[in-house]
């Protein structure tokens, strides 16, 4: 294990940022090269780890033995998954400043339904994990800036027609549709530097998964509310 960069961590550190599995995960991909552990891949091999175990249930047995997951769970693998990121919780740690994961239950359970910590285990075990990664690793270094002149333009009409959205709206995809022709509409090419801006400005980082899902989960009236505050509107 090679750790060479400033903000390097060991495996044991790791450990308190992220699940065995997902440690398990990012070794595993080349086991015999030297692994730098630091902290912007954590969230990574989470997710990538979460997105294999999802895959798992869908494949035949014959694809199953070339899953990472069927190694690191020595075969037996585990059929619950998480139905929310890993960085996608990060996000709403980090709008909501939520201090602990029973924060993080209240948009879980309005996106969920009947969804609780003994439901989804996993989900819970990840909410825990991403409260402590926040605390330590991004609150730390959070970097908000105002956006510029095409940008809050941009937000204001994405902001109003976030508004012009049922409240109760949780449908990722029409959400990320909304968000998608805002940044089109103002000329933004490539889209992806919308996209980043939005988390500059609202999130204080420079990237994250799609907005459309966090803001279903995070709710429309607090995303809105969120827009307010960092546009000034």
């Amino acid at each position: 294990i090679s750790k060479t960069k400033g903000n390097g961590l060991t495996m044991d550190e790791w450990l308190l940022f992220g699940t065995p599995e997902s440690l398990a995960y990012y070794i595993f991909q080349s086991p015999k090269s030297a692994k730098r552990l630091h902290r912007d891949v954590v969230p990574k091999a989470a997710d990538e780890y979460l997105q294999q175990l999802d895959a798992y249930q869908r494949q035949e047995p014959a694809q199953q033995i070339n899953n990472p997951v069927w190694h690191i769970h020595g075969g037996r693998v585990p059929q619950e998954g998480s139905p929310v990121s890993f960085s996608l919780l990060l996000n709403l740690v980090s709008a909501a400043d939520a201090q602990d994961k029973a924060v993080l239950w209240g948009f879980l359970r309005s996106y969920i339904p009947g969804a609780t910590p003994q439901t989804h285990p996993l989900l819970d075990t990840l909410a825990g994990y991403a409260v402590a990664y926040y605390e330590d690793q991004i609150k730390p270094n959070k970097a908000f800036r105002a956006p510029d002149d095409k940008e809050r333009a941009a937000m204001l009409d994405l902001r109003a027609r976030l508004a012009a959205m049922p409240s109760d709206c949780q449908d990722a995809e029409l959400i990320q549709n909304e968000v998608y022709s805002a940044g089109n509409d103002a000329g933004f090419e490539p889209l992806r530097s919308w996209f980043q801006a939005l988390y500059e400005v609202l999130l204080g980082q420079s990237q994250g998964p799609r907005f459309g899902s966090f803001a279903a989960i995070f709710g429309l009236p607090r995303t809105i509310a969120l827009m307010d505050e960092k546009l000034g509107a």
